[in-house]
């Protein structure tokens, strides 16, 4: 595995769903994941930032989830923070508003995927000041492909 790649691969097949595994999906430009309550169509939350499409995919870093775990004493599984590709040693930050590649397949960081309200009542703890400035990107998809494990994230 790559410094800068994907360590998990995430979807729900319907709003509120649970999150499935999976080792690779297909991404279609302009929809998002095939088999997510998004790509559907069903997902409550297809919207816009700014012109944006920011509902086609969602990032998380590993390395954010473990420091939350451990500085609030959680278990949690990266899963249970409901984003679809799930990072290491990406600063997904860095990328909002910018251009970005995984495995090749071309995506824009349209903006910050900031916790909400409806995560903390998933996880029945406060993520509040934790997680400010660090629940991830949600991100455009830009060309086709297929996402797996393993693959490398470049910007």
């Amino acid at each position: 595995m790559s410094d800068k790649s994907v360590s998990g691969i995430y979807i729900a097949t319907a709003a509120g769903g649970p999150m499935s595994s999976h080792g690779s999906v297909s991404i279609k430009a302009g929809k998002g994941i095939e088999g997510d309550r998004y790509f559907s169509q069903t997902g409550k939350n297809r919207s816009s930032y700014r012109g944006q499409p920011d509902f086609e995919i969602t990032l998380i870093e590993s390395e954010v989830i473990k420091t939350f775990n451990k500085e609030t004493g959680n278990k949690f599984h990266e899963s249970d923070f409901r984003r679809n590709l799930v990072t290491k040693g990406v600063r997904l930050n860095d990328l909002e508003g910018k251009d970005f590649t995984v495995n090749g397949i071309k995506m824009y960081g349209v903006r910050l995927c900031e916790p909400c309200a409806s995560l903390q009542r998933r996880l029945a703890v406060s993520i509040l000041p934790e997680l400010m400035g660090k629940g991830g990107l949600r991100a455009q998809i830009k060309s086709n492909g297929i996402v797996s494990l393993g693959d490398l994230v470049s910007d």
